[in-house]
């Protein structure tokens, strides 16, 4: 699923897109079906001309599709519990260099705490 987001960028802010959640039930794993949906998705937000998508997730699997560190592309998560390497980009054809900032998610993201990961210990 994409659902909007904004990056707060120096001349304005910016409608971007969040890949959360990415899942396939588990009798259809190793079946492509995923990688199908992703690749999907992100030809027809290319299409409807969105500059950015943004997602937490592994590395080793998004890293396929293009997508890279954020904050090797002068992207600045939007909380302290996502993990460096998990907080990843995606720049479109749309995207331009004065496109940086700090990503921010959509409310229901907050209110619904799915934002990085929690520390049981805290």
């Amino acid at each position: 699923m994409f659902t909007r987001g904004l990056l707060d960028a120096p001349r304005r802010l910016l409608k971007v897109q969040v890949l959360s959640p990415l899942a396939v039930m588990p009798e259809h794993h190793k079946r492509g079906i995923d990688s199908a949906l992703v690749r999907h998705g992100l030809k027809i937000l290319a299409e409807r001309a969105v500059p950015l998508v943004f997602l937490e997730g592994d590395p080793g699997y998004y890293s396929r599709f293009g997508f890279a560190p954020g904050s090797d592309q002068n992207f600045r998560k939007p909380s302290l519990r996502i993990p460096d390497g998990a907080f990843q980009a995606l720049r479109l054809p749309e995207y331009e260099p004065w496109m940086t900032g700090t990503f921010v998610y959509a409310d229901p993201f907050w209110r619904h705490d799915a934002v990085g990961l929690r520390d049981p210990s805290a």
